[in-house]
């Protein structure tokens, strides 16, 4: 049988690849370069809505407070902070011709729970089976009870999985359990060798 590959969203799938959008604000907001992005990946209420304790709403309320920032404002900074991100469509197109090999491939992301609808507009919603986001499951890697999600809802032994991630400590949460963890910025092969890589990694 051939294994699982449960993948990561951001860093992984969908890369930030400008921050000039995000620096022009600290430049509006008279801030040091870095300080809306500190603001908007904050430790608090970003962390409770992808645990999914808020909504995003909520959230983005809690930055509009901590930047002093008026509703419209608000408004033109969420859809200007993410205009830098782009999705690597050729990771993409690949996840699409593993699927047509006969891989399963998940989605596993701390992320709130707008995450879906995100999908949905992008149109790879289909492309992940199942999709598992921390705001849905109230927990987030690397705790254990993230990885044991995704494992259930694939109906997989963690030894039959590989999970691709950019952030180590996610990796090593992953190993604990059996999981295959391939660390996105240190392990991951580009093309045109990915074929060879996942003949290596994904077969039994």
């Amino acid at each position: 049988m051939q294994r699982a590959i449960i993948f990561d969203w951001g860093g992984v799938l969908l890369k930030t690849v400008d921050y000039r959008p995000r620096h022009a604000w600290d430049d509006r907001l008279g801030l040091s370069q870095g300080s809306v992005e500190q603001a908007v990946h904050n430790a608090t209420s970003w962390v409770q809505a992808q645990c999914g304790l808020i909504s995003i709403e909520a959230y983005w309320q809690d930055v509009a407070a901590q930047l002093r920032l008026s509703p419209e404002e608000t408004r033109q900074l969420a859809l200007d902070f993410y205009s830098g991100d782009q999705l690597d469509l050729s990771l993409i197109d690949y996840l699409r011709q593993l699927r047509d090999d006969g891989y399963t491939v998940a989605l596993l992301s701390n992320e709130s729970a707008d995450l879906p609808t995100k999908l949905q507009k992008l149109g790879i919603a289909d492309l992940f089976d199942p999709t598992v986001i921390s705001a849905s499951i109230g927990v987030m890697k690397p705790a254990p009870e993230a990885y044991q999600a995704v494992l259930t809802r694939l109906k997989r032994p963690a030894d039959d999985a590989i999970f691709i991630d950019d952030r180590l400590e996610n990796i090593h949460g992953a190993r604990t359990l059996g999981i295959h963890g391939v660390h996105y910025a240190a392990e991951w092969i580009y093309p045109p060798r990915w074929s060879t890589f996942f003949m290596r990694n994904c077969q039994k």
